[in-house]
């Protein structure tokens, strides 16, 4: 399996706090299964103030600890990379990386706050050529209100990517609804850790894809964790990648959010 959304990297973000936990997190992540991490710190300005040149050299020496203690685990780049007015700038420019250099990118939307102009920024940067990911959709407070708005960017080629533990329910009920509700309508792209500690929030992927198995089959889990990701390292054009499932026209199955919200 190949994660392409990891906070593994030490003190560079609100990830790995040091290489301690950084090293614990990289031994789970083997002993799961994954075979190749994307280290991706947030580049959020004014808070987490990372660019490409300081992730690659967190990375090479990253690299070489592993090398150190044996484990082994496959890393390359990018970054968890939140809305700011540069933001195209800074990916023309080199300034901000994408992942493994190619044309795909992780895209942070605000946690709280629907940005007033999400549409407008992703159909930009998918104009001049990138493919932008939109990260863990399924954990912003503002999804319901604005559901519809995340089927439209799919339909306008953005990718979305699940966290694996919202889809087992270890960020709750809520997540976890619109985690199936979106994998059920042929919404989601990829599934990623998100990790950012060796005891919490921890770089496990082997049982969500097993529980999107449950929902989708077998073959459209394995796209989800090895086979798209596969494309976005290799660059390969977004329509070369392997197609997502027609969006379901019937009710999702039921969920512990969906149950939840009937007896309230």
């Amino acid at each position: 399996m190949i994660d392409l959304h990891c906070h593994m990297l030490p003190a560079i973000d609100d990830g790995a706090p040091d290489l301690a936990v950084a090293l614990a997190m990289a031994r789970m992540a083997a002993q799961d299964g994954i075979s190749i991490v994307a280290c991706t710190p947030h580049i959020y300005p004014g808070l987490y103030d990372n660019d490409r040149a300081r992730i690659l050299v967190a990375v090479e020496a990253f690299r070489q600890e592993l090398a150190r203690a044996s484990i082994d685990l496959t890393l390359t780049t990018g970054a968890d990379i939140h809305l700011a007015p540069d933001l195209l700038e800074g990916l023309r420019g080199g300034r901000i990386p994408t992942l493994a250099d190619s044309r795909y990118f992780l895209f942070e939307p605000p946690h709280h706050v629907a940005p007033p102009r999400l549409e407008e920024s992703v159909f930009q940067v998918l104009a001049a050529g990138y493919v932008p990911v939109l990260t863990h959709p399924e954990r912003l407070t503002w999804i319901e209100e604005h559901y519809p708005v995340f089927a439209k960017l799919v339909r306008g080629g953005a990718w979305m990517q699940v966290t694996a533990g919202s889809l087992t329910g270890r960020y709750g009920r809520r997540p976890r609804y619109w985690a199936e509700r979106m994998l059920d309508e042929g919404l989601v792209h990829l599934l990623a850790t998100d990790a950012h500690h060796s005891e919490r929030r921890v770089p496990l992927l082997a049982e969500a894809r097993d529980a999107a198995a449950v929902r989708v089959g077998a073959d459209e889990a394995l796209h989800l964790v090895l086979t798209r990701p596969q494309c976005i390292l290799y660059n390969r054009p977004a329509h070369e990648a392997p197609a997502l499932p027609a969006m379901s026209a019937r009710t999702p199955k039921a969920s512990w959010w969906s149950r939840w919200r009937r007896r309230a």
